[in-house]
């Protein structure tokens, strides 16, 4: 297997005052040849938006575009109809295909909220614009993976996308052990860790906030939890 390690501290980053982020690949006026993606993620931004404040109405196309929510509420519309707050554990999704336009605020006006911004460049384009919006228990991926994202118009839980993608949450609880095995041989592995600290394959540690790209994948991928640990796994086509 390939290791591609990403540290926390050597993400890009931007404080906008209403929006602090970082972003493990390249963004906005972040820059990195060495960081254009890892497959077909292109866009993985740890964003906290301030009360009240958000993204004013802009479009987009082509492009799969998942938010986690991890704390507070993200109010978001678009021009489809489009009306719904995403709190923490909630996932929403937007295929943008052909053009649609949106905005996404911070739905409390006092309280900071914190999210993950994902894009993942589809497999289809051009579809007709569509938004789903649901609600994972976190608590049902204690010690075990919670599908969260899976292909469209494929079996089992999850939102479908225009991708062979696979998103899981798990939370392990300390010394507790999970393999994972890809549902697509051809695919990669992207593991960021939003909480605690975690041990990949024998000897890459991962602490809050960190990340590792796997690629060449023969066998399961093995987990130990070194402590608490919340991650998201996004199995991933490596184009």
């Amino acid at each position: 297997m390939e290791y591609i390690v990403h540290k926390s501290n050597s993400r890009g980053s931007a404080d906008y005052v209403w929006l602090k982020t970082n972003y493990s690949f390249s963004f906005a006026e972040y820059i990195n040849p060495d960081r254009m993606g890892f497959g077909a993620l292109r866009v993985l931004n740890d964003d906290m938006i301030a009360g009240g404040k958000g993204f004013g109405a802009h479009p987009h196309s082509n492009m799969e575009i998942i938010t986690v929510t991890l704390s507070g509420g993200l109010e978001h519309k678009d021009n489809m109809g489009n009306i719904a707050v995403s709190k923490s554990g909630d996932v929403q999704v937007m295929s943008a295909g052909s053009g649609v336009f949106h905005s996404e605020f911070n739905a409390h006006p006092y309280t900071d909220l914190t999210l993950l911004q994902i894009w993942v460049i589809p497999n289809k384009m051009n579809v007709m614009p569509r938004y789903e919006h649901k609600y994972f228990d976190i608590q049902n991926s204690m010690n075990t993976f919670y599908q969260i994202i899976k292909p469209i118009d494929s079996d089992g839980e999850g939102i479908g996308i225009y991708q062979e993608a696979w998103f899981q949450r798990a939370i392990l609880e300390k010394d507790k052990r999970l393999k994972y095995n890809l549902k697509n041989s051809n695919n990669g592995i992207y593991l960021f860790v939003i909480s605690g600290q975690i041990i990949i394959g024998d000897n890459i540690e991962l602490q809050s906030r960190d990340a590792v790209g796997i690629g060449n994948i023969e066998g399961a991928v093995s987990l130990l939890a070194e402590e608490n640990v919340d991650i998201l796994l996004m199995e991933i086509p490596i184009l």
